[in-house]
């Protein structure tokens, strides 16, 4: 097996760390880039970087197989109390980070000769939700970034999105944080649970692998069935 270089933005709790710990149990190098190192998977290099900062991050190889960008937000409020304050976090993080980071590591993908990169939309994009308008104005920004950079960047590098809906990491923790909460969260979807963070990883990293070979420009839903399925 051909031992790979992968980075990953964020890779220090929720889905980011369950992607780092997948590929590192497959024999591969992971470089995860955060604010902090705390949390790190072991055996991951650590990178100090700050999605909202303009530099690029240093000290990743020359070359890299693959790239994963991970920070986002949940800012679920009414349009009415949101600020345009809000809206320019939320599209700091979810988009002008994934643009710094890309930037950054578009040299040593395209030097992998068939570099993969990922990017995180939310269900929010496709179907309509309420108290989802600063979030889901931010990630259907990636999801057109995610698309443009996949022609541009063709054929040397593929370019795709992953649009979960509710999963279970530190980030979310707050809409599951009792048995009420966690039934309704449940319930909203066909599939009758939300996610997990090792199910959304596990498709990342089909999405890095030789496996997806063919596949590029494309948004992918693991939402428990949410954005497509009506079961009453």
């Amino acid at each position: 097996m051909q031992v790979k270089n992968y980075a990953i933005a964020g890779g220090t709790s929720g889905i980011g760390k369950a992607l780092a710990e997948q590929l590192l149990a497959e024999g591969h190098r992971v470089f995860v880039c955060s604010r902090k190192a705390e949390g790190l998977p072991s055996g991951a290099e650590h990178i100090a970087w700050d999605a909202l900062e303009e530099q690029a991050p240093a000290g990743l190889p020359e070359v890299l197989h693959g790239v994963v960008y991970t920070p986002g937000s949940i800012n679920l409020r009414m349009f009415r109390s949101l600020k345009v304050a809000d809206f320019q976090h939320d599209f700091a993080i979810s988009v002008l980070g994934a643009v710094r980071f890309l930037q950054a590591v578009h040299p040593a993908l395209k030097a992998s000769g068939q570099g993969s990169a990922v990017l995180f939309s939310t269900v929010a994009v496709g179907q309509g939700m309420p108290f989802h308008a600063s979030v889901a104005a931010a990630k259907g920004a990636v999801e057109g970034l995610v698309r443009s950079l996949a022609a541009e960047w063709a054929p040397s590098v593929r370019v795709n999105a992953i649009a979960p809906s509710l999963v279970e990491t530190p980030m979310a923790a707050r809409l599951l944080d009792t048995d009420a909460k966690r039934e309704a969260s449940a319930k909203r979807h066909p599939l009758a649970r939300y996610g997990k963070a090792e199910e959304i990883a596990a498709l990342a990293a089909f999405l890095l692998s030789d496996h997806a070979g063919w596949i590029s420009g494309q948004v992918i839903g693991a939402d428990g069935g949410l954005s497509t399925l009506r079961t009453q």
